[in-house]
């Protein structure tokens, strides 16, 4: 095995020859591991990459909706650095791409204005030894379910990577003459209005960036997620995630699915 990049705790390096002997971990469960062999693929480890990370200060105008760029850089470079190192660790076991990926975030009591980020999934393998790594000769990256991934094999579509667009975005208060000319009327709020749609663009365009990047045909699985995290309810972070995907056959191969079938006493 090649030296594990310095990037990656000593731990590691420990963890991943084990790996390599045979033994795989996966956070699969048992109907998702039987689906993703049905795939082709074998699971190689349970892969992981973190990243803990401190957001800087960024003054607001109270009455501005306006998008904060330094914690929209910090909120994306955190991810960016936690997929980074799972994808290392795939990449030392030899993995064509890592499934089930989860994007987590949590605070903890010692570190107020700090993050931690954390990337997991199962790193796998194609069985027919050709290479499945994305355009960038990386290993690929989805968070599709293990019947997902499954049905996106047989009908002729591979992952090139899990994508995402972030924006940080402070929603301007409404003030007095606002808020009273509003008093007991079924009426839109325009400025509210304006400012969310325009965020959750701004999300979703930096996802569709990244998937031409990779050179996809289209994003499955999108979802589009709202946190305000510590910063309170006038500031918001979307977050636009998906897979992008690339069309490699026009076979379509769709059969009944493995089950498994559970005896209660």
């Amino acid at each position: 095995m090649s030296d594990v990049t310095n990037d990656l705790p000593q731990a590691t390096e420990h963890r991943l020859e084990e790996l390599e002997k045979g033994l795989f971990t996966s956070d699969l469960s048992v109907n998702e591991f039987l689906l993703v062999k049905e795939a082709g693929f074998h699971p190689v480890g349970f892969v992981m990459g973190s990243s803990i990370y401190h957001t800087g200060i960024q003054t607001r105008k109270w009455n501005q909706s306006q998008e904060l760029t330094k914690l929209t850089e910090a909120m994306y470079n955190a991810r960016e650095l936690a997929m980074t190192r799972m994808e290392e660790e795939a990449a030392e076991l030899g993995a064509d791409g890592v499934v089930g990926v989860r994007l987590d975030v949590n605070y903890y009591e010692w570190g107020k204005d700090a993050a931690e980020f954390i990337a997991v999934g199962t790193a796998v393998k194609a069985e027919d030894g050709v290479s499945r790594r994305n355009a960038k000769g990386k290993p690929f990256t989805s968070d599709l379910s293990g019947q997902d991934f499954w049905t996106l094999a047989q009908t002729g579509y591979q992952p090139q990577g899990l994508v995402m667009g972030t924006c940080v975005y402070h929603i301007a208060h409404r003030g007095l003459g606002q808020t009273l000319g509003t008093t007991g009327q079924n009426v839109e709020l325009p400025n509210f209005t304006q400012a969310l749609y325009e965020a959750r663009e701004l999300a979703m365009t930096r996802m569709q960036d990244e998937a031409n990047e990779l050179g996809a045909s289209g994003i499955v699985g999108v979802r589009l997620e709202e946190k305000s995290h510590q910063w309170g309810s006038h500031t918001i972070e979307f977050l636009a995630l998906g897979t992008a995907v690339t069309k490699t056959s026009d076979e379509v191969t769709l059969t009944k699915p493995v089950t498994i079938i559970s005896l209660d006493n």
